[in-house]
């Protein structure tokens, strides 16, 4: 066992004591508060007097803390005065056993004790009732002086000596008395393995939050891993994205040569195929498609014809038309228009009872 400091809290006129456990003995022992407090020690651990906390046996619930709680609560209601609200109770395991220690304190004293630790610069591992740490005996009672303090354990009762109350409770059967380095060995052996710790519930000790910088950097070292990972992943994609668009130039490039002429230098293949395509089909939509919407029209106006036909560079095709009468001309320009095209139409004239001018057909 490492070393620890064992404190025993005030009782009436007796003042603090202490021992001091190391390699599994006790290797030293005094009165008063030890002046040697060591911040970077583990914290003490905290004996409180036998006839502040009332000590109970009873078989509980063990599924969970929460029921063993629950149901050592309601055994403490019947059997204290006090009201169940003031009294702090706490559940322990001693062993095998199927009785568990049971310890009822008032809650105002278990205030009263960790003000006064903490008065002393003192957070306690844990609090123990003094008759816990005498060793559980098969049969009869055991009595021991701790702190200053008479302490009669039984196997299901642990209390005070008080000369009337253990007679009462032994039947007045006198006790057998622990030699000290037998209750040196069963403090070593309660310290090292509490059967009931008061510190539960509201009174439990609060963990300190402390960083773990080993984890810290560890966690570090594996954030940058994946960082340089996601990033190896990225610049091997954007190498395949450049790689794939390079063979894509390339199959346009080829395709381009086979779309020019032969012989023509290829440097920009888009612009060059759509200036070859331009000078094919002509300007715009290319002359078949805007004639075929013109002629289209045509039919579909009864009594008007093309005289002439010319198709421009830009893409625009003119045509110089001849209609039985103004409706149809304006007619013709209609249906070209719901084909998607412009239709521009020039000033009419008349002759021979039919009127005739220029239709213009471009593209929106």
């Amino acid at each position: 066992m490492s070393d620890t400091l064992v404190l025993f809290l005030p009782v009436a006129d007796v003042p603090w004591r202490w021992l001091r456990i190391a390699d599994n003995g006790v290797r030293a022992r005094g009165e008063g508060f030890p002046a040697d407090l060591d911040p970077d020690a583990p914290p003490p651990v905290a004996v409180v007097p036998a006839d502040a906390v009332t000590l109970h046996w009873a078989e509980l619930p063990d599924r969970s803390v929460a029921q063993s709680v629950t149901a050592a609560r309601l055994l403490a209601a019947d059997a204290s005065a006090s009201p169940i609200g003031e009294l702090h109770v706490a559940v322990g395991r001693e062993g095998d056993n199927a009785e568990r220690p049971i310890g009822v304190v008032s809650t105002l004293q278990m205030h009263h004790w960790l003000a006064a630790l903490a008065a002393q610069g003192v957070d306690p591992l844990s609090m123990l009732p003094a008759p816990m740490l005498l060793p559980r005996p098969d049969e009869g009672y055991l009595r021991a002086d701790l702190g200053g303090e008479g302490v009669v354990r039984g196997p299901t009762s642990g209390f005070a000596d008080e000369a009337r109350l253990t007679e009462l409770v032994t039947g007045g059967v006198a006790p057998a008395v622990l030699e000290r380095d037998a209750l040196d060995a069963a403090i070593v052996a309660a310290i090292g393995n509490p059967a009931l710790d008061l510190r539960q519930g509201a009174f439990a000790r609060r963990r300190r939050f402390a960083i773990d910088w080993p984890l810290v950097r560890r966690l570090g070292w594996l954030s940058l891993a994946i960082l340089t990972v996601t990033l190896i992943i990225s610049l091997v994609s954007i190498l395949k994205y450049n790689v794939a668009a390079d063979l894509l130039e390339q199959r346009a490039e080829q395709l381009a040569r086979q779309g020019l002429p032969r012989g023509e230098t290829v440097n920009d293949a888009d612009r060059q195929l759509t200036e070859r395509l331009a000078r094919l089909r002509g300007g715009g939509l290319g002359f078949s498609r805007t004639a075929a919407a013109l002629l289209s029209a045509i039919r579909a106006v009864p009594g008007s014809e093309v005289t002439a036909l010319a198709f421009d560079p830009n893409g625009d095709v003119r045509a110089t038309i001849s209609a039985p009468g103004e409706g149809q001309a304006t007619d013709l320009r209609t249906r070209i228009e719901a084909q998607g095209f412009v239709a521009r139409l020039s000033t009419l004239e008349s002759a021979n009872g039919r009127v005739s001018g220029t239709l213009t057909v471009s593209m929106p």
